[in-house]
């Protein structure tokens, strides 16, 4: 069985962005594409109501690159529970208000048992000092956080 991955929208728009100038984002976007062109068959791909809606917004060209990513895979809805353990994650861990949305990705692969939460959104997201109280939280309300990381940290192995 391939461990159950939740990529969020950070991913798909390094996906099919044009090639940044900056250096940084421009290596990103390359690990997105070895990635997504030579590792994610071996990952059972999930994205959520959120990604669609978020992967949808701005220019309509980009959006529908972005959306054309992501047809035909399992979409996740959004639920009481996702959304009660998401309103959890912003009262009590780490994360500003304006990070709603990025609780309730975490939520989302939580209450769906993903293994792995893949993200190149280090800020709200991956980051040990918020994963280290979000983690806390999915355990109190009962499911066992994913596996928080970057398209790079899943290169190897599996």
């Amino acid at each position: 069985m391939l461990p159950k991955t939740y990529v969020e929208t950070s991913v798909i728009s390094y996906l099919t962005a044009r090639q940044s100038r900056d250096q940084i984002a421009a290596a990103h976007q390359q690990l997105t594409r070895d990635w997504w062109d030579g590792r994610r068959a071996r990952f059972d791909i999930y994205v959520s109501e959120l990604v669609v809606q978020e992967a949808g917004r701005g220019d309509a060209i980009a959006a529908r690159a972005r959306l054309e990513a992501i047809s035909g895979y399992p979409v996740l809805r959004v639920n009481p529970v996702a959304q009660r353990l998401a309103d959890s994650i912003l009262r009590r861990a780490v994360l500003p208000s304006k990070a709603s949305a990025d609780a309730l990705h975490i939520s989302l692969a939580a209450v769906n048992g993903m293994n792995f939460l893949i993200t190149w959104n280090c800020t709200h997201i991956a980051n040990g000092f918020v994963l280290q109280s979000v983690n806390m939280l999915c355990r109190d309300a009962g499911f066992e956080p994913p596996i928080v990381c970057t398209p790079e940290e899943l290169m190897e192995g599996g």
